[in-house]
């Protein structure tokens, strides 16, 4: 037994596994796998896991998706001759767009941000251009003070000016009343994606994760972690006091 409990989901720290082999305990030749850690949900959660997994092996939509999905990874790469090794070989747009041909879904909808509206207008070319119909809503629509949300003043943007607050449930209920099969996220801001995705009654995936600072990659964070970022590791984002102020108890 590990000196972890053997319910905590610690999967992370099969990472220095991973570096030093090549694999781990999950992906791995079944008559040559490394040993398992005491805390892996492999044989921790393995009821839930096998429990889970009927899911996709069902007569449903779910369980369409679930297949269509691993075909796409799969298309996604292409072998390399005379060795073991893969390319990746399609873009996020292009995962994207062969899941919605594969499971024959036609209207598609986009929650924009209203700062990447040109980014998606280039992408409902795109679906255009690939057979698809798509719908696109603002994520100011109806354009709402935020101070009717109870927002102080001060924690708006440009403090004492007009300025909206966003509306991702409407933006989900909109984009299903008219008929999206799909919906695609681009750039919604942290927490108003979360309701986007708890409304939407379509399947929501996201092509594009805002990050104001690093041109909406934010993995660049990860990767900067030894210099340009690692004050993340030694500093709060929001101190007491700073979060006091932001929920308004200062």
């Amino acid at each position: 037994m590990s000196e972890r409990d053997d319910k905590t989901l610690q999967c992370t720290t099969c990472s220095p596994l991973w570096k030093k082999q090549g694999t781990t305990y999950c992906w791995s030749d079944p008559a040559a796998k490394p040993g398992m850690p005491g805390y892996c949900p492999s044989q921790s959660e393995a009821e839930l896991i096998e429990e889970s997994f009927k899911k996709y092996t069902a007569d449903d939509e779910e369980a369409r998706l679930a297949k269509v999905a691993a075909v796409v990874e799969g298309l996604c790469y292409q072998p390399v001759t005379g060795s073991d090794a893969v390319n990746a070989r399609w873009t996020r747009v292009e995962d994207t767009l062969a899941l919605a041909g594969l499971m024959g879904w036609k209207k598609i909808g986009i929650a924009s941000c209203i700062g990447l509206l040109e980014e998606s207008e280039r992408l409902a070319d795109i679906l255009r251009a690939q057979g698809f119909e798509p719908l696109s809503v603002c994520c100011k629509a109806g354009s709402i003070d935020k101070l009717e949300l109870g927002v102080q003043e001060e924690h708006k943007v440009r403090p004492g000016t007009f300025e909206p607050a966003c509306n991702p449930i409407a933006q989900a209920r909109m984009l299903d009343a008219a008929g999206a099969e799909m919906s695609i996220i681009v750039g919604l801001c942290v927490g108003h994606d979360m309701l986007f995705a708890r409304h939407s009654k379509a399947p929501v995936t996201t092509l594009v994760v805002k990050d104001r600072v690093t041109g909406h990659n934010p993995v660049a964070v990860l990767y900067g972690q030894n210099f340009y970022y690692k004050r993340l590791q030694k500093q709060k984002v929001l101190d007491e006091n700073a979060l006091e102020r932001a929920q308004g108890k200062s």
